[in-house]
């Protein structure tokens, strides 16, 4: 019996497997909007009724695909102060930043998603997620800095050069991105030259 059940667990991860394969297939050819049902299971092998079996319609798979993703995000996020009481910002190695190689291990799932019309719900819900995560796990001691609008120029900052990288087809390697966030992260300039050309006037 035990047997049984999970060949037919395995069957269920297989079938659910394929039809998020196919909606991000299918998301990097055409809108999500004009993507059906139909095309889905045809393009994953299955019918109809297996899809019924596990989903309502098209945006419960979507949820399917994006929910397990935004949780891998969040533990990516945590990864470098999880295990603390105080995160010294200052002292943080590189290799302990994971956000990136969560992107990268991802990275087929991340570009079919950047080349649809979902990209605006996807970063939506990223930034919506490590800004309640910042919220929730960081406090920064400093009477004079709102808290909150600190956490959304903090991941504004992060999701704008997440996007960058995997608009540029990860241009840069994980490592040097790590490498290039804690720099970031640690740069505070008193002053920075212009390259304004002025025209004299007197």
């Amino acid at each position: 019996m035990q047997t049984s059940n999970k060949m037919t667990d395995r069957r269920i991860v297989r079938s659910k497997e394929a039809l998020k394969q196919a909606l991000l297939s299918l998301l990097s050819q055409k809108s999500f909007s004009s993507i059906s049902i139909t095309e889905i299971v045809e393009l994953a092998n299955y019918n109809r009724g297996t899809f019924y079996t596990h989903y309502d319609n098209k945006e419960a798979l979507l949820d399917d695909i994006l929910t397990p993703l935004m949780e891998e995000l969040v533990a990516s996020f945590r990864a470098p102060y999880g295990e603390v009481d105080i995160f010294h910002i200052d002292e943080l190695p590189a290799n302990a930043v994971k956000i990136f190689d969560h992107i990268h291990q991802n990275a087929g799932v991340y570009t079919s998603l950047f080349k649809s019309d979902v990209l605006p719900l996807v970063r939506d819900k990223m930034f919506s997620a490590l800004k309640q995560i910042a919220l929730e796990d960081l406090d920064y001691p400093s009477e004079e800095l709102n808290h909150e609008l600190l956490i959304i120029y903090n991941m504004h900052a992060l999701i704008g050069l997440v996007f960058h990288w995997i608009e540029n087809n990860f241009h840069y390697s994980v490592p040097y991105m790590r490498d290039q966030l804690v720099l970031m992260i640690n740069w505070r300039p008193r002053s920075v030259r212009t390259q304004i050309k002025r025209t004299d006037l007197t």
